[in-house]
């Protein structure tokens, strides 16, 4: 059995802790062993840790990261890629720095359009190179748009959303709505289309006040909790909210907004909080404050990453929005609105940690939580039986190495011509 194991040795984060001398050990395509080193030979691995490939000296080895809102990344975007060799740059920029497991985000365009890149990337969804599509839009808020292009927003489309998530071929993951919009909810709402269709609805780029947000996520709520009671099919127990506090009305003590409404969600246990923790879109003091106050289970970090996340200063697209990026903050061309992330969903790690989040949780949030939203038992920690996706790092969080599937990933950027 050992023979054909491979053993890689360092600071292993669990879910439950860090083992400071631990072994994962990998044979073929899947975690066969994980625990302390010294227990390897009593679980028959000896071999393969005494062969064992060791982390840099305080190096970690984590769980592959799983972003479940990413727009690009190394120069391409997924709004913008007509031929999956274009998408295909974006996701292994992200993998190389140990995403392992990534959703691709689509922004507000015309219907025409959103259909042709639903189609390319369920290709690679059906590839096994992406985990599934984000639909960041097109019934948003024209009042929190963003970097969305108010010109193609809608008001909400029950067909469009059923269209869409046919072409998805069971990969549709989640939808941005605006709650506020009409209709999401109902029996004929996009609510019902998405979670019928085995899809999640992610509140946000909403400008509404409590009462409409409240509404939306108890009506989504209903509708998981019917299908679970019936013994139907769904892809989570809960609703997500799109990037907390970025894109939507800012709470008031006498305008509350959709913000309190999230928390109070979360707390319930029926909404996850997504959160840009990159310290551009939030400071990494409100992202501390949210973890403490509804615990990591209520939180998932993403990057909402665009095409420039790998690459240098300059002028970029998303979607049909120009987007400069200077000091690595990336805004649509001529105003402040902030347009996407430059991060790896590592740096979101390693600045959330740095930001006072216990290390632990804040791989969870960047992985357990998006293999939940995803649906996948399969990936998102280091147990045996999952997938053979890890992460080796420094003791800075930076990437030395990465497994997927248990095979190595090169970590090598592509020369450019």
């Amino acid at each position: 059995m050992s023979s054909a194991a491979t053993a890689l040795r360092g600071r292993v984060i669990t879910p439950e802790g860090i083992i400071e001398d631990g072994a994962v050990v990998v044979v073929g395509r899947h975690i066969a062993w994980v625990g302390e080193a010294a227990a390897a030979p009593v679980a028959g691995f000896g071999q393969a840790l005494e062969g064992a490939w060791a982390a840099p000296e305080g190096g970690y080895l984590l769980p592959g990261l799983v972003d479940v809102h990413c727009h690009g990344g190394g120069g391409e975007s997924f709004p913008n890629a007509a031929s999956s060799e274009q998408a295909m740059v974006s996701i292994l920029e992200h993998r190389r720095h140990g995403t392992t497991s990534l959703v691709a985000s689509c922004v507000t365009a015309a219907a025409e359009v959103l259909k042709e890149r639903t189609a390319l990337l369920a290709e690679l969804c059906d590839a096994g190179e992406l985990a599934g599509i984000h639909f960041e839009g097109p019934f948003v808020s024209v009042e929190r748009c963003g970097a969305q292009d108010p010109t193609y927003i809608l008001d909400p489309d029950t067909a469009l959303t059923r269209e869409l998530i046919e072409l998805g071929r069971g990969h549709v993951v989640t939808m941005t709505i605006a709650p506020e919009k009409p209709g999401i909810t109902g029996d004929e709402g996009v609510n019902a289309a998405l979670i019928e269709g085995g899809a999640l609805p992610s509140f946000g780029h909403t400008d509404a006040q409590a009462p409409a947000v409240r509404a939306a996520l108890a009506d989504a709520a209903a509708r998981i909790a019917a299908r679970l009671e019936a013994g139907r099919p769904v892809r989570s127990a809960r609703s997500t909210a799109t990037h907390l506090f970025n894109g939507m009305r800012p709470m008031h003590h006498r305008a509350p907004g959709p913000v309190p409404e999230f928390l109070a969600a979360a707390r319930r246990g029926e909404c996850v909080l997504e959160m840009i923790g990159d310290g551009v879109h939030l400071d990494p003091a409100i992202v501390l404050d949210m973890f403490e106050t509804l615990g990591r289970d209520g939180v998932v970090l993403i990057t909402d990453a665009m095409a420039a996340a790998g690459m240098p200063d300059g002028d970029y697209v998303l979607g049909p929005a120009a987007v400069t990026v200077a000091g690595g903050v990336a805004r649509l061309t001529g105003r402040q609105a902030i347009a996407g992330g430059t991060a790896h969903l590592l740096d979101v790690v390693r600045t959330t940690w740095r930001g006072g989040v216990d290390l632990v949780d804040a791989v969870y949030a960047a992985s357990v939580q998006g293999a939940r939203i995803l649906g996948d038992a399969s990936i998102g920690a280091l147990r045996p039986g999952l997938w053979a996706d890890v992460l080796v790092t420094d003791a800075e969080l930076a990437p030395v190495r990465v497994l997927r599937r248990g095979a190595d990933v090169d970590l090598a950027a592509p020369r450019t011509a």
